[in-house]
């Protein structure tokens, strides 16, 4: 089968061949990606009792999210300071550094502090985050690494910030 190459293709790579996907493919393959880790994360037993499986965008906190990244490079667990002032943006993020060592207690490897990150869409935000590297979200195989990395990540970063936020309250 031969495949050839137009602007709205990606590639694909598996263990033996290369693959294109076109936008609608690369879309379903997200939604289904999204969707599988919805139901890995309702037969988690800490999330099963949940409401909410994670807090996310409801941080109470103004201008500071936590989110997900899943690309072809890996997976991102975050918090982002995202206030569009850069002067509160900064004082923000160094009230979060002053409790950096209670917030890196669940990670042994530590943190990823930048306080400068710009997102692809050119905008400047605080990132603190962990990472797991060399997985990509195309290899299907792969997204129970995704998936359990997200997750169990995503518990810790909650708890840290959830002591260090009433601290700073």
């Amino acid at each position: 089968m031969k495949l050839s190459y137009t602007p709205l293709s990606i590639y694909y790579l598996t263990n033996s061949e290369k693959r294109m996907y076109s936008r609608e493919e690369l879309k379903q393959l997200k939604k289904e990606f999204w969707e599988g880790f919805g139901t890995y994360c309702s037969l988690v037993p800490a999330l099963k009792r949940r409401k909410s499986k994670f807090m996310l965008y409801n941080t109470k906190m103004k201008g500071v999210e936590l989110k997900f990244d899943a690309t072809r490079k890996g997976a991102s667990v975050i918090l982002e300071i995202n206030l569009s002032n850069a002067t509160k943006r900064l004082e923000k993020y160094e009230q979060f550094k002053l409790y950096k060592s209670t917030m890196e207690k669940q990670f042994p490897k530590g943190l990823i502090w930048d306080l400068a990150y710009i997102r692809e869409c050119g905008t400047e935000v605080s990132r603190i985050y962990t990472e797991k590297n060399d997985i990509d979200l195309h290899r299907r195989i792969q997204w129970m690494e995704f998936y359990q990395f997200m997750a169990t990540e995503m518990m810790k970063l909650e708890k840290a910030f959830k002591l260090v936020k009433e601290v700073m309250e």
